[in-house]
């Protein structure tokens, strides 16, 4: 299959995994270009990505999953030149050999039955944290759109080229997936969910892992509040633990 797809794969600090991740996702039928974004990591991220067979954009700080997925998909417009677009494929850069599953993902933008997918994962890995922000999101989405997301907060995308540019700009940090979903489901894209087996290393419970938590929280309930007043009307409900 001649190439149709660019994936983009933010990454900070992912050097034990990020060459598994880069192999399996070039391997993907119809990839047939991998761009890193090495989102100011402090270990050799950058370098093994390269190694691996990436092309990759580095930013000298960290500044945020957003920011990363714009310089990617900016770096892949910018190879495309008078080219036909290419649909981008969004991974996580801890998947690791689970990036291979990731086709499915694609054939629905491929064959225009989609503008943007997600992925729902088969496989849940359990996750420390209550849920709070899974819940805000799934929340927020449903009010302002209409649509139940099974997995609201899953950042294994891809999207038609021209689907991304009209979500643009992208919403900060950890809201940007959230606000994808509703922005493009306002202005009338289609969006499909997809069944998938890949995953992620299991989230902890210790500090770091609870600070990740947080910002998440802070940045999906700013991304609903820019779009409309959602987080003020329901936040303490959508915020108390289910009994």
């Amino acid at each position: 299959m001649s190439g149709d797809t660019a994936v983009v794969i933010p990454a900070v600090n992912e050097a034990d995994r990020i060459a598994s991740t880069v192999k399996a996702a070039a391997a993907l039928p119809g990839v047939d270009l991998v761009v890193v974004v090495d989102d100011g990591s402090s270990d050799q991220t950058g370098r093994v990505a390269r190694a691996a067979g990436a092309r990759v954009v580095r930013h000298s700080r960290n500044r945020g999953k957003a920011a990363a997925m714009e310089t990617g998909a900016e770096a892949v417009r910018l190879l495309d030149e008078d080219a036909e677009p290419r649909h981008l494929l969004f991974l996580d850069a801890d998947l690791g050999e689970t990036a291979q599953a990731a086709a499915p993902l694609i054939a629905p933008v491929r064959e225009g039955t989609a503008d943007m997918t997600i992925a729902v994962f088969s496989t849940r890995v359990k996750l420390g944290g209550h849920g709070l922000v899974v819940r805000l999101s799934k929340e927020g989405i449903r009010r302002a759109t209409g649509f139940d997301a099974a997995q609201p907060l899953n950042g294994q995308r891809c999207l038609t080229r021209a689907a991304f540019e009209a979500a643009r700009p992208l919403a900060h940090g950890f809201g940007v997936e959230t606000a994808l979903t509703i922005d493009l489901l306002r202005r009338g894209y289609r969006i499909a969910e997809v069944e998938v087996e890949m995953a992620h290393r299991a989230t902890g419970t210790d500090w770091r892992a609870q600070l990740h938590r947080a910002r998440q929280l802070r940045d999906v309930a700013r991304a609903l509040a820019a779009r409309e007043h959602l987080v003020a009307h329901n936040f303490d409900k959508l915020l108390r633990p289910k009994r």
